[in-house]
């Protein structure tokens, strides 16, 4: 993200520094800001518990700071509005933390799978949603609009110079088929080439896209052996819990492999996140997960055989890429010649609307997946 400086005069005693490097977002970071600068003033201060930094609070500048869900001693909180920051306190007995200045990880949310995937985080947070999406409550709508914001800023900041290339398709490729073993080849692909895989982040082809690129840095046998273990295991239904194990098994086998990155929702809850995106920005409301998605893939799209969630991802590619809204057309690629013109014909719409347009040049049908990297090289990716 490029960096960006605040539209308005520095407060008194502010540090004149890029607005995202205002941001603090651990214990350390608020440390080392304080040891550097002597001040808070102007930064914003995310979900830090500041318990044990009261008197720091009571000491340093904090004229125009503003803290997000950060606990700290009620003096110190009241010392701090009164020298002229803005306070937002946690809020109780909620599932999330609307202010979370990171993105989340597989093990944050799947912590306590072993009594069952109903009590960890993640499903915990769907029930809440499920109680509230209908109820008109604003404070709950703003409280998730708020977590979004808060998602979209954190993965800013983690692709600042990535090259993104995203992966889409369908949830119903199942481990254990040719499928699901040419998309996890794909993601490998895309990962040693040097691109950032980015995908929906739940199961199917997108799962297999991000343990793809979890095996990049490990030789060949390793991708096979993953496959083999969770093979036995082909789907998150009817068992959520045995599927999200099978593949925390694999990551204790081999732990610390590739990043990559798994963009879910809420909204669909019945499909749990993937474990092998290691950083995972969740989302409660679902269109604007689908546009962040795609607008982050800078470097191109591969879209897998899937139906009508991934037929309208190609379309809501296609779209500024017509109109050229973000800039240059990022390249797409379609796979499955048989699928995209007979069973989904989407192939010929969308080359009747690149015609004669700068992205002409920038789509591609293949029939094989092994395909699809070059594919993107050669359409500029």
């Amino acid at each position: 993200m490029p960096e960006s400086t605040s539209s308005t005069p520095p407060g008194q005693g502010e540090i004149p520094v890029a607005a995202h490097d205002r941001e603090i977002e651990s214990l350390a970071e608020f440390d080392e800001v304080v040891a550097a600068h002597g001040s808070l003033a102007g930064f914003r201060v995310q979900a830090v518990d500041l318990t044990d930094r009261t008197d720091v609070l009571r000491s340093v500048d904090c004229a125009t700071a503003v803290f997000l869900g950060c606990p700290m001693d009620p003096e110190a909180a009241a010392r701090v509005r009164t020298s002229g920051a803005l306070v937002f306190p946690p809020v109780p007995g909620l599932p999330f933390d609307p202010y979370r200045g990171l993105l989340y990880s597989p093990d944050e949310l799947f912590d306590g799978l072993g009594a069952g995937y109903e009590t960890t985080p993640d499903a915990l947070a769907y029930a809440w949603f499920q109680r509230t999406r209908t109820d008109g409550d604003v404070f709950a709508s703003m409280l998730r609009a708020v977590h979004d914001d808060s998602v979209s800023d954190a993965l800013d900041e983690l692709l600042v110079g990535a090259r993104v290339v995203g992966v889409m398709g369908g949830h119903a490729m199942a481990r254990g088929t040719t499928a699901y073993e040419g998309a996890a080849r794909l993601g490998r692909d895309l990962a040693r080439a040097g691109f950032t895989v980015a995908t929906g982040g739940g199961p199917g082809a997108m799962e297999a896209a991000n343990l793809g690129a979890y095996a990049a840095p490990f030789d060949d046998d390793m991708l096979k052996e993953s496959l083999r273990l969770l093979a036995p295991v082909p789907s998150f239904t009817p068992s959520v819990t045995d599927w999200a194990r099978a593949a925390f098994d694999v990551r204790e086998r081999h732990p610390a492999g590739g990043p990559s990155v798994g963009i879910p929702t809420w909204f669909y809850g019945h499909e749990p996140p993937n474990a092998f995106a290691t950083h995972i920005a969740k989302y409660f409301a679902n269109a604007t997960r689908e546009d962040g998605l795609l607008a982050r893939c800078n470097a191109g799209v591969v879209f897998l055989p899937g139906a009508a969630g991934t037929v309208q991802e190609i379309f809501d590619s296609a779209t500024p890429n017509y109109y050229e809204s973000r800039g240059e057309p990022t390249p797409m690629v379609l796979v499955d010649e048989d699928h995209w013109t007979v069973k989904h014909p989407t192939w010929p719409l969308l080359k009747s609307l690149a015609r004669e347009r700068a992205m002409e040049s920038r789509i591609a049908l293949v029939d094989r997946i092994e395909d699809a990297p070059e594919a993107l090289k050669r359409l500029g990716g």
